[in-house]
């Protein structure tokens, strides 16, 4: 039998080959180390940002359980533990109660509802208020008037919400590149401001 010769290029290709065939496990790795590297860019703390994760999951299974998925298509944001509602509701007393729910859960600090009372949207506009969030994150990156990562940004029927925590003038910056951009109805300030 021949000797194995191993150099560190074998296991490199070795490593991304089976890095390549784990897909279950692949993104859990990869989604650590992304947001590792967002929490660094980030004016939260680590631990802020990981309740904010929590809050939004805890809130959004506590609707649909206490609604019901088919009465109510809501969305959770959570920044620094402000919590932004949108979506779809079947009626004003669903939006209300959805609301209601939501300030239940632990280490919420605000609520800002903006569920409308209208028939859910359609895969395709989902598919649109994506592609909205995702040119007006371009163009912040791009225009570089302020670190990307301070501004989260949602987009629900065409309307774009900005969050995060930011000076006025980087609100502002925001909200210009937001309303800049094409296929963007409104933009509506969710910000937390700070000193300058």
């Amino acid at each position: 039998m021949h000797p194995v010769i191993r150099s560190p290029f074998t296991f490199t290709i070795a490593a991304v080959v089976l890095s390549t065939q784990l897909t279950a496990c692949g993104p859990v790795i990869v989604g650590g180390a992304a947001a590792a590297g967002v929490v660094a860019a980030d004016r939260r703390t680590s631990g802020t940002f990981l309740e904010d994760q929590s809050i939004e999951l805890k809130t959004k299974n506590a609707i649909v359980d206490n609604i019901g998925a088919a009465n109510i298509d809501v969305s959770v944001t959570s920044f620094n533990r402000n919590v932004l509602l949108t979506g779809q509701a079947l009626d004003e007393a669903t939006r209300t109660k959805a609301e209601t729910v939501a300030k239940t859960i632990e280490n919420v600090r605000t609520i800002t509802n903006e569920i409308t009372v209208e028939p859910k949207n359609t895969f395709t506009q989902n598919n649109n208020d994506g592609y909205v969030t995702s040119k007006v994150k371009g163009r912040m990156l791009k225009e570089n008037r302020f670190p990307a990562n301070y501004v989260k940004v949602v987009t629900e029927s065409g309307v774009v919400y900005l969050m995060g925590l930011v000076t006025a003038q980087e609100a502002e910056a925001a909200v210009e590149i937001a309303r800049g951009t094409d296929g963007v109805q409104k933009v509506v300030k969710v910000f937390e401001y700070i000193e300058e």
